[in-house]
């Protein structure tokens, strides 16, 4: 039987007697009581919430469920000055916790724990200073929020392409948006982080401090907590594009896609194209995007000849274009990322993808409850990385790679070894043919954010890596931010 609302408020007034008056070691408090310890330290603009009580579930949902874990509280921050504070007894208590944006990760533990949830939701501020052109955003908020918060002034920022996305790990991990090919990934545009180091300190990075500003491009919590981001704004007018389903016609769909990569060099246009298997069906989701109200003639007319199932294409807002390219399908199931890099989208490689798609689907569908399986081409131009300068991620900008993203999701725990083993097989043998077409892809990058979990550091980062625990080592010399999880160096 629940707890009545005064019979909590008396536990939680004995255990913060019990913190405050029994001679205890900091170390072995136990979460409970770290969490009571932290709501009798915060302002009134921050509030601790325990299991049954209201924003709990809030604050520890995750996209997908294999990312949550059940903490012993959250916290909702509401001011940088309580992040710190709230850092300095988690570090004292040596306490892990997590740190949530928007809950869209799918590595399990990367921003959630069985101690203490932050949840950033109460930064949820979109603001714009025309004068300098910049749009300061919360880390608790999702893209869809700051389109939304933008669109009154003409003006949009690089971030996600479906809706439901963070803010805060997409950026802090790179960012492909449909406005890559035009201004970069979304590290490249950010202008500053503000930021509570793992000593409780508050400070805003900067160009002016190259190091910190370099590993925070890419390098994740690692450095601390990021609290608001300040990203170069750019005119934003009504786009073209959206959503299209299509049952069958794979050839015509791969076709399609390879000669969109090899002969568009159009920085406005984009697309995605998604295989997704479930319930014995393979549907092709295409996603079309060109930043201005009607595309030039023949760029996307290839695509719009399939026969389809469903079509949601018009000239609309970024806003709209973005809310047709849901990311919640799968919701209620447990799912892993995986990635691939390649420098060429051929034939060749989306047959097989095709048939990995088709392959693992039939493989696994007898023995993996509500499998579902999705592989996506996501085409950009080589000069993508050349829009920004050095940083954590990608540690080459010389080479213009694209990632694959590999998305499996099923129902139960029992499945998540074997499709972490089917994931890594999957994306080693699509390597392996990109290396057999000629492509130099075999210690090509990985992207961070799709990357799964057991994924080695230097797989992604490279040579980075030991800048990266160098700058680590200065900022956070107690190794505050292992407790949290995430790519830790």
């Amino acid at each position: 039987m629940p707890l009545t609302t005064t019979a909590c408020t008396l536990v939680l007034s004995l255990l913060s007697a019990l913190v405050s008056t029994t001679a205890v070691q900091p170390k072995s408090l136990s979460a409970l009581e770290v969490c009571v310890e932290i709501a009798s330290t915060v302002s009134s603009a921050s509030e601790v919430f325990y299991p049954l009580e209201p924003y709990y579930t809030e604050d520890s949902y995750h996209w997908s469920q294999s990312s949550s874990q059940v903490s012993a509280c959250t916290v909702e921050p509401g001011t940088a000055e309580d992040v710190g504070a709230i850092i300095q007894i988690l570090a004292r208590t040596e306490m892990p916790f997590g740190v949530k944006g928007g809950g869209h990760s799918a590595n399990p533990g990367f921003s959630s724990t069985t101690g203490v949830q932050i949840a950033m939701a109460r930064f949820n501020n979109v603001t714009y200073d025309a004068s300098a052109g910049t749009a300061t955003i919360g880390a608790g908020l999702i893209w869809d929020d700051v389109y939304a918060g933008l669109e009154q002034y003409n003006v949009n920022v690089v971030g996600g392409r479906v809706t439901g996305v963070g803010v805060a790990g997409f950026t802090l991990g790179g960012g492909y948006s449909f406005l890559s090919n035009q201004y970069g990934l979304t590290i490249d545009t950010v202008q500053a982080f503000e930021l509570v180091l793992p000593n409780g300190t508050f400070t805003t990075v900067t160009a002016s401090n190259p190091d910190l500003f370099w590993a925070l491009k890419g390098g994740f919590n690692n450095f601390g907590i990021v609290t608001q981001f300040v990203l170069q704004a750019y005119p934003q007018g009504q786009v073209w594009g959206g959503s299209i389903i299509i049952i069958g016609e794979t050839d015509a769909v791969k076709n399609a896609t390879a000669n969109f990569y090899a002969n568009v060099t159009d920085p406005k246009a984009s697309i995605l194209t998604t295989l997704n298997w479930e319930l014995g069906i393979t549907a092709i989701e295409l996603n079309l995007f060109y930043d201005a109200p009607t595309p030039p003639d023949g760029i996307f007319d290839e695509f719009l000849a399939i026969p389809y199932l469903t079509s949601d294409i018009s000239t609309r807002s970024f806003l709209s274009l973005v809310l047709t390219a849901p990311s919640n399908a799968t919701f209620g199931l447990r799912g892993f990322f995986d990635t691939v890099s390649i420098t060429d989208i051929t034939l060749p490689f989306l047959d097989a993808v095709v048939n990995e798609t088709e392959f693992w689907s039939t493989t696994l569908a007898g023995d993996v409850p509500g499998l579902f399986v999705s592989y996506d081409i996501e085409p950009f131009l080589p000069s993508v990385y050349s829009r920004g300068s050095s940083s954590a991620w990608p540690p080459t900008r010389s080479q213009g790679f694209m990632p694959v993203n590999i998305y499996y999701a099923w129902s139960l725990n029992t499945s998540d070894s074997l499709i972490n083993s089917v994931m890594q097989e999957s994306a080693h043998h699509l390597t392996q043919v990109a290396i057999s077409e000629g492509q130099d892809v075999g210690n090509t990058p990985l992207y961070p954010n799709y990357a799964i979990y057991d994924t080695a550091l230097s797989s992604m980062y490279g040579d980075n890596v030991a800048r990266l625990q160098a700058i680590q080592a200065q900022y956070d010399p107690d190794n505050v931010m292992a407790l949290a999880g995430g790519w830790k160096f």
